[in-house]
């Protein structure tokens, strides 16, 4: 009767620890399973299955615009090389003078033989800066070049000091005139005469801008009252108008001319702020831009800088 005691004291021991064990393993689990829910992501709103294709932020373009900052000092022996646009010869004048002025020892190199011809240049490494008075498009952008505004211009339509002509064009008129509409004078009520149209070549930004903005987008005629010159030089230009010849240009290179008429477009005149041609210029370098393009521009784009520009203008 005893052994029998034993046994059973033994087999309620057993039951005991085996339930206490039980216990634990039920309690060390229920704290993983917690652990696990609060690092599986709950699902997303109306049952909406997670993806991963979502659309990411576009990477930054190598060939964004960077902000220069105004030199403190350039080093001696420092030099700017650049061409391009005819419309900004008197804007990289007075810059080129009154750099070289602040910064004793340095050089800036200028020259004006059309913005695609700069833009060319640039592209090749044979020069350090390009002005142009056209936006670069996109395959210029996809080589690295990047084009930072300096100034704001307007495109002058203009005509012999003595041309009969005395009244404003119309936007209409003026694109009839360069698309070959408009032939002669009387349509426009002076005396009979064939109009002489005078183009500036392709490789001209001002061609390109005035093509852009007058003709909107359309191309200039080929009738044959319309030449076109060899070269983009406005000189040329405006020593061949005479009489009966039309053109247009940078208006700062013309606005004190004393051997040509400024024509109102719209009634309005190049200084007016809702004159139809109006455009920006610009400095393009290449990415990335060496120190001596970071010192120009960053002169370029002072307030010491666009103070210049705006005296000439």
């Amino acid at each position: 009767m005893k052994i029998k005691k034993d046994t059973l004291i033994t087999i309620i021991s057993l039951i005991i620890t085996v339930g206490i064990l039980g216990a634990g393993y039920w309690w060390f689990n229920r704290g993983t399973l917690e652990t696990a829910k609060s690092v599986i992501p709950s699902p997303s709103p109306n049952n909406e299955p997670l993806s991963s294709s979502e659309s990411l932020p576009p990477p930054s373009s190598p060939s964004s615009v960077t902000a220069f900052s105004p030199p403190t000092t350039v080093s001696q022996g420092t030099t700017v090389v650049i061409d391009g646009s005819t419309s900004m010869v008197l804007v990289n004048q007075a810059l080129k003078n009154r750099f070289e002025q602040q910064f004793p020892g340095t050089q800036v190199s200028i020259n004006a033989q059309g913005s695609t011809n700069g833009i060319k240049a640039l592209l090749e490494g044979n020069i350090d800066i390009a002005a142009t008075s056209r936006p670069l498009n996109a395959q210029e952008k996809e080589q690295g070049l990047v084009a930072v505004p300096v100034a704001e211009d307007a495109i002058a339509v203009i005509i012999g000091f003595n041309n009969g002509f005395r009244k404003s064009l119309s936007s209409k008129e003026v694109k009839e005139i360069f698309q070959g509409a408009i032939k002669d004078w009387s349509q426009l009520g002076r005396a009979s005469e064939t109009i002489l149209v005078i183009n500036r070549p392709k490789v001209s930004g001002t061609h390109k801008i005035f093509m852009e903005l007058a003709l909107n987008g359309e191309e200039f005629a080929e009738t044959f009252n319309i030449i076109t010159m060899e070269r983009d030089a406005t000189t040329p230009i405006l020593q061949k108008l005479g009489n009966n010849g039309i053109s247009y240009a940078t208006y700062s290179q013309v606005a004190e001319q004393q051997t040509v008429r400024v024509v109102p477009i719209d009634g309005l005149t190049p200084e007016a702020a809702n004159y139809p041609y109006k455009r920006q210029l610009f400095y393009a370098y290449k990415n990335p831009p060496s120190k001596q393009v970071q010192a120009f521009l960053g002169y370029a784009t002072s307030p010491i800088g666009q103070q210049i520009i705006q005296d000439i203008q």
